[in-house]
């Protein structure tokens, strides 16, 4: 029993130690300012190797559950460009998210079912029937922890392929946007001005996300609306 808390408990003292020496300082804009041109000149005479580590570097982020992915993507469009930085993105967060779904499921989904009352059964056989519709839901609407979302469907019994599935879907339009954003840092860097990722807050990017949310919950709806006429 103890052995299937180990994963869980490495990441989550992969999360304290970072949290203890207060690494997030070094994941800001304005270290990124300072180093652009180091990095960008080495990004562009190790174009394969500077991928491979962003790709696993956001994996671990994600693996521990570190606050940085609103700075790495970003960071992925300024460095590889919007298209391939989302790209990196999207890999490297799907990566990260199976480790956590696996870790969650092994530690605590026997406890979660030997503790689980009727309620809880009851939203397990619901999420079960549709999960692969909801994660998705879950996964482009940008107000849910994402730390948060790997762990539900590990407890609620889904199965991994269609975690890993959803969420490499679920995930890809709110990685262009931000490493779209990111592409742009240079032109602010140049005039000293801070990146303000805000702006994905704003209607005319927020209700297209909103609207694909939506829209991946129609399958469920068409399902009940069919099964009430029958």
């Amino acid at each position: 029993m103890l052995g299937r808390l180990v994963p869980a408990a490495i990441l989550l003292l992969g999360l304290a130690l970072f949290l203890a020496f207060r690494l997030d300082r070094y994941f800001t804009f304005e270290m990124l300012s300072r180093h652009r041109a180091e990095l960008v000149a080495w990004v562009a005479a190790n174009h394969l190797l500077a991928a491979a580590i962003f790709v696993a570097g956001y994996a671990l982020a994600v693996a521990f559950s570190l606050p940085v992915a609103v700075f790495l993507t970003p960071s992925g469009g300024f460095l590889f460009g919007p298209w391939l930085g989302a790209a990196l993105s999207v890999v490297g967060a799907t990566l990260g998210a199976v480790a956590v779904f696996v870790a969650a499921r092994t530690a605590f989904r026997d406890l979660f079912h030997a503790r689980a009352g009727e309620t809880l059964r009851s939203l397990e056989a619901g999420f079960a029937r549709d999960d692969f519709a909801y994660l998705l839901f879950l996964r482009l609407v940008p107000v849910f922890p994402f730390w948060l979302v790997n762990i539900v469907p590990a407890l609620l019994g889904m199965k991994l392929a269609r975690f890993a599935a959803a969420t490499l879907i679920g995930i890809v339009p709110g990685a262009i946007v931000y490493a779209g954003l990111g592409a742009g840092f240079g032109a602010l860097f140049d005039t000293g001005r801070k990146p303000d990722l805000g702006i994905v807050f704003e209607a005319r990017i927020l209700l297209p996300l909103l609207g694909l949310a939506a829209l991946s919950l129609v399958p469920i709806l068409y399902r009940r609306l069919k099964k009430g006429t029958t």
